[in-house]
């Protein structure tokens, strides 16, 4: 028997998969066969996905194509990237061993995968990290949490890159990228976001508040 959950990248040949008694075992973050592929914990967020959640699926030579044996849900809400992670993987955890269990017994059942409403999660890039404000604040948001703690969703102030952790949506408007309050609300193309967290280039994270009291930022200029 083989089990991977390593982010290996690369498809295994079929003679590798054939070889294990009992076959090749794939724990995979997402509900199949939504969000195959490298990054599918972001890509739930990013696109609004109200619920995700672990599988256990037996390998085969497509990605992420094969016969799913078990699984765990939980709902996303507003969790970020970092935290949903985590929640996936002591779900995983104990859903890989009572599925091993299982097949060491002979009773795991499975079922194949319709390739209907199959989505591919591809790998994040270096250009969707940067935050356009010009999007309505919903879809800047879960990008944010999406991209939270790594590799973060970032913007510019004059000249300092600031990464993005945390916030909230609020009503709110104005030029998108612009600061409305003393308290970090920024207009989006459509309503507003409050930052709660964030992180200067080199630094350690901080919550907008203690950010604020060594950068007075005022109302009236912009997020880049």
């Amino acid at each position: 028997m083989c089990y991977s959950d390593l982010a290996y990248g690369l498809l295994l040949p079929k003679a590798f998969l054939d070889a294990p008694r009992l076959g090749c075992f794939n724990l995979h973050a997402s509900l199949l066969p939504r969000w195959r592929g490298a990054a599918p914990i972001q890509r739930a967020i990013m696109e609004g996905d109200a619920e995700t959640g672990v599988m256990v699926m037996r390998m085969e030579e497509g990605l992420d194509t094969g016969p799913v044996l078990s699984e765990e849900r939980t709902p996303i809400a507003r969790k970020t990237f970092g935290a949903l992670h985590d929640e996936l993987a002591q779900l995983g955890a104990g859903l890989m061993v009572r599925t091993l269990a299982a097949l060491e017994r002979g009773v795991a059942t499975g079922h194949s995968q319709q390739n209907i409403g199959a989505t591919y999660a591809k790998k994040i890039s270096g250009t969707e990290t940067r935050i356009d404000w010009s999007r309505p604040a919903q879809e800047v948001d879960r990008l944010i949490r999406a991209l939270s703690p790594q590799p973060g969703a970032w913007c510019l102030y004059r000249e300092d890159r600031l990464k993005l952790l945390d916030c909230d949506v609020i009503a709110g408007s104005g030029a998108p990228g612009e600061i409305l309050d003393g308290s970090l609300a920024i207009a989006c193309g459509e309503g507003a976001l409050r930052l709660k967290q964030l992180q200067r280039a080199g630094r350690a994270p901080m919550d907008a508040q203690a950010f604020l009291r060594g950068h007075a930022i005022p109302a009236g200029e912009r997020f880049n």
